[in-house]
């Protein structure tokens, strides 16, 4: 991308009105769309140094606002995309009513359509090899002209300093500009935030996408999506994985941001 197409992407994404942001519960929220997202991730492929984006919903707010290091992780975040529904309704609360979803498995399909389109090189890391080649081949018949540089599938425990080198010097080798990171929350918004200064990549923690994509597991009916549902969906599909997490976290979201609200309404600013 040259300085003139640079100079206009930065241009067309200040001009839709996107680039602003809100705290909910204290962790960044971008207000920002699929087009601006892909504009973004164009920009920083020409940049070659680490760039973080996180997709967020309700879990990762609730595990920052828990835990100080987490917190630092988001913040820290080059873009953090309103991943579920009741994010986008807090933005709009908070003086952002133009706020929409930017959901990570499409958003994984907007980036891959921009990289077949400019034959910008990607790669995958984390879930399992299956997971993966069902993911890499979905996406290829998908889009012909895709380029996957790179795949490796880490562990379910954590890397020995040998195996975290030898991770870091396969990406770098790789060639490949954006970096899907599908380890789960917080362990990948951990994992990026840990490698931004030592890898030159794009890297996205896009968390479920990969099943999704991959046809592993079943994804939610668009309604269910659209009322902010999703969580009951994925609750049915994989209870005894989830229901602590929503059992947990979602109640206590809830309160809390009432309580946001309710402080952002006195201030005058509602």
């Amino acid at each position: 991308m040259s300085t003139v197409e640079t100079s206009r992407v930065r241009t067309v994404a200040s001009a839709t009105g996107h680039t602003g942001q809100r705290l909910i519960l204290g962790t960044r929220v971008d207000v920002t769309t699929y087009d601006d997202a892909v504009e973004r991730i164009a920009v920083w492929t020409n940049e070659r140094r680490g760039r973080v984006v996180c997709v967020c919903s309700v879990h990762p707010v609730m595990v920052a606002s828990d835990d100080p290091t987490f917190h630092a992780a988001m913040r820290a975040a080059d873009l953090v995309t309103p991943d579920g529904m009741p994010l986008v309704w807090a933005l709009r609360l908070l003086g952002a009513p133009a706020a929409t979803r930017v959901y990570g498995p499409d958003l994984t399909l907007a980036v891959c359509a921009w990289a077949a389109a400019n034959g910008v090189a990607i790669g995958f890391y984390g879930s399992t090899p299956i997971v993966v080649e069902r993911l890499v081949d979905n996406l290829k018949r998908q889009f012909p002209e895709l380029l996957v540089g790179y795949k490796h599938c880490p562990p379910f425990r954590a890397l020995t300093e040998d195996e975290r080198d030898e991770d870091i010097q396969t990406i770098r080798e790789s060639g490949v500009r954006v970096l899907f990171v599908g380890l789960g929350c917080p362990k990948q918004e951990r994992w990026m935030a840990e490698r931004r200064d030592e890898l030159d990549v794009v890297m996205l923690g896009v968390g479920a996408a990969f099943d999704y994509l991959a046809g592993t597991l079943p994804r939610p009916p668009a309604w269910m999506q659209r009322t902010g549902l999703e969580w009951f969906f994925r609750l049915l599909i994989e209870p005894r994985r989830l229901w602590r997490r929503y059992l947990r976290n979602n109640p206590r979201f809830l309160i809390r941001f009432a309580r946001q609200y309710l402080a952002y309404r006195l201030d005058g600013r509602g």
